[in-house]
């Protein structure tokens, strides 16, 4: 069954609670101060189902909100998630101050759909009721409501109530349905407690879906809910879908715990954020907004105070628009392409509003870039391939996880690997593991590897390679970018040439990615190889690079040797054969390093050092003498290998580390 969220509008005592229920049945006036003073306070709520052209049934969420100008407020928590609006004009009043405040916020909030219903038209006469409607058609001309239906009703009388939900089922079905697929959200506008059930929260479900049982995440508090009751339109469910009106019954949380404006979302999904870059609108009354203004920021049930930081100007003129930082004094869950209002400070009046573009700006980025990407992310025919790309590229060698990308965008995770898809294989990003980067910041980090690495090289001949984590510190890399650099040099990277041509020049998708537009396969792009590098175990190298030597350092190279493989187990200080060689202690001790790396020399405690041919033997004489005892001590030790106690101990803990021989109180078993 197809819901639609409904939403009256218009000034107070127009009859918008009194048409909602002639039209349901139902009196969305709940608190006893709005019965006892006859007016819509807070938000009201009521539904009713009717038949659609095609015999369809459809659900109608109606949301009454308060006309008065001390509701607005309240007024604004309400029509943030509606489809369409009953924009409510008294044919015996006409158009009154907060007809015009309700219709700029249903234009600013991005409403597209609506009807204006032409109450109270019992009270006047054929003559007064055309007057009006030539009124009223005057005034919405060039709008949203520029063509839609003017209806005539007696809520009282029930007169033209019939054609009224004609309407109602004609643009209902008009409407696309809502993403039940999209991320969940559900913006609370009322917390109460029912005996016997607990903690409940009522909201229109704007995206996706929520089952009973599922947990969801409150923001901005953080905490993970358990839904242990779902309500559709008064009635339990096993679900809830976008566009619908729904009461939830939460366990594990307390009333004093939320309030209107928090939303609920999946857990560990979404981001909440105290700055957002929009496309700012003002209306054309207000005196210009300037740079820096404090404002108060609605959306969806939320409400703030923002600080106005303005892109590019120093102030909006009245009727203009510009992009802008809004700073929030708290955190709110925001995506991109949600809209919002702001209304005076003081005197506080609605005086413009717009769309997110960003609920997640990078800080400290050059303006030209910051505009560059608000450019893109607000042309309404860029896809979603071309926006993403944007994000990506902002990320510059950093990258981001797919995580990162799904709590920026909005985009539930297969819309985002869709579109994902288009840009690899069109080879503009890389993508390794959850790491996504542009290709062409790949390349340049691969270049920069390669480029460290030669100058290690040139200063350090005497040493095979880098160690890896010293080269990722050196390169101000994450662990996940410097891996995805090594990757890539396992195939191809776009040329310099194909990376210039295939950057974002503009705000349209065909300007965005030119040079892989033409249908050309990847194949038949110009690319170069990447650069390769070597790991050898830590240490990263030139593909093939060896260590180069001078003829004296070869020369105390074979001395550093000789040395040892003379000595036999008898090993002599390895200071003192350093002290006798013909090049400097720094060249010295790197010629040491080698003959360790290569296993020339083994390392048997911190002052000893011995050449691998002699405990090569020293193991064979261990293999005869177990033939005679499996069981050796420290003298025997000593005796069979003519050393003095300096040497023995070192050796037979070496040995045990090697697993060739076991202690076992004052002895070695040889294993």
């Amino acid at each position: 069954m197809k819901s639609i969220i409904v939403g009256t509008a218009g000034h107070i005592d127009h009859g918008k609670t009194a048409l909602v229920k002639a039209l349901t049945g139902i009196d969305a006036d709940r608190l006893q101060e709005e019965k006892r003073r006859g007016i819509t306070i807070d938000l009201g709520f009521a539904h009713a189902e009717l038949s659609g052209t095609s015999g369809e049934r459809l659900r109608f969420g109606f949301v009454d909100v308060p006309g008065h100008e001390r509701f607005v407020r309240n007024m604004l928590a309400g029509v943030g998630g509606i489809d369409l609006v009953l924009l409510v004009i008294a044919a015996d009043e006409g158009i009154k101050p907060q007809t015009r405040e309700h219709f700029d916020i249903c234009r600013l909030l991005g409403i597209r759909h609506g009807i204006t219903v032409l109450t109270k038209s019992d009270l006047v006469d054929a003559e007064t009721l055309e007057v009006v409607r030539l009124e009223v058609e005057d005034f919405f001309r060039g709008s949203f409501l520029e063509n839609a239906p003017i209806v005539p009703v007696s809520s009282l009388k029930a007169s033209g109530l019939d054609e009224l939900k004609r309407q109602l089922v004609r643009v209902a079905s008009q409407l696309p349905a809502r993403d039940s697929n999209a991320i969940t959200r559900l913006p609370i506008d009322r917390v109460f407690t029912m005996k016997g059930f607990g903690t409940v929260v009522t909201g229109t479900l704007v995206a996706g879906a929520i089952h009973k049982e599922d947990e969801l995440q409150l923001f901005p508090a953080g905490k993970k809910i358990r839904i242990r009751g779902v309500q559709v339109h008064g009635a339990s469910a096993d679900k809830a879908v976008a566009g619908e009106r729904t009461a939830l019954n939460l366990a594990g949380v307390d009333k004093a715990e939320l309030e209107r404006g928090m939303v609920l979302a999946p857990p560990e999904m979404l981001r909440t954020s105290s700055r957002i870059d929009v496309k700012l609108s003002l209306l054309p009354s207000p005196k210009p907004l300037k740079n820096q203004s404090r404002v108060h920021f609605h959306t969806f049930t939320s409400e703030c105070v923002a600080t106005v930081a303005l892109y590019g100007t120093k102030q909006i003129e009245p009727g203009g628009e510009a992009f802008a930082q809004l700073r929030l004094d708290r955190p709110v869950l925001l995506l991109p392409e949600d809209h919002f209002v702001i209304r005076q400070f003081s005197p506080v009046l609605t005086i413009g509003g717009g769309t997110v573009l960003d609920a997640a700006p990078l800080p400290k980025i050059a303006a030209a870039e910051r505009l560059e990407f608000l450019k893109i992310e607000v042309d309404p025919h860029n896809p979603d391939e071309t926006k993403l790309l944007g994000r990506i590229r902002r990320r510059r060698d950093q990258g981001l996880s797919v995580a990162q990308l799904i709590a920026e965008a909005g985009h539930p995770a297969d819309r985002l690997e869709t579109a994902l898809s288009v840009l690899l294989q069109k080879e503009l990003i890389y993508r390794h593991g959850d790491l996504l980067i542009d290709h062409s910041v790949l390349h340049n980090v691969a270049e920069r590897l390669h480029s460290l690495v030669a100058g290690f090289h040139r200063q350090n001949p005497l040493v095979t390679g880098i160690p890896k984590e010293s080269l990722r510190e050196e390169a101000k890399l994450s662990p996940q970018v410097f891996e995805a650099a090594f990757s890539i040099g396992k195939g191809t990277v776009p040329s310099r040439a194909e990376i210039s041509s295939a950057r974002l020049s503009g705000t349209t998708a065909n300007r965005a990615l030119p040079a892989h537009a033409t249908g050309k396969s990847a194949s038949q792009s110009a690319s170069t190889p990447a650069k390769h590098l070597e790991m050898i175990g830590d240490l990263v190298r030139l593909p093939g690079h060896g260590v180069v030597m001078k003829d004296e350092e070869a020369e105390s190279k074979k001395t550093i040797e000789q040395a040892f493989a003379s000595a036999g187990l008898k090993v002599p200080a390895l200071k003192d054969v350093l002290a006798g060689l013909t090049i400097d202690k720094t060249r010295a001790q790197k010629l040491v390093t080698l003959l360790l790396r290569d296993k020339v020399l083994i390392k048997v405690s911190d002052e000893l050092v011995f050449h691998q041919a002699a405990l090569s033997d020293l193991r064979k004489s261990l293999a005869t003498q177990k033939a005679q005892s499996p069981k050796i001590d420290v003298g025997k030790f000593k005796d069979l290998t003519g050393v003095s106690r300096k040497y023995a101990i070192p050796l037979l803990e070496y040995l045990d580390r090697e697993r060739v021989t076991r202690r076992v109180g004052d002895e070695r078993v040889i294993l």
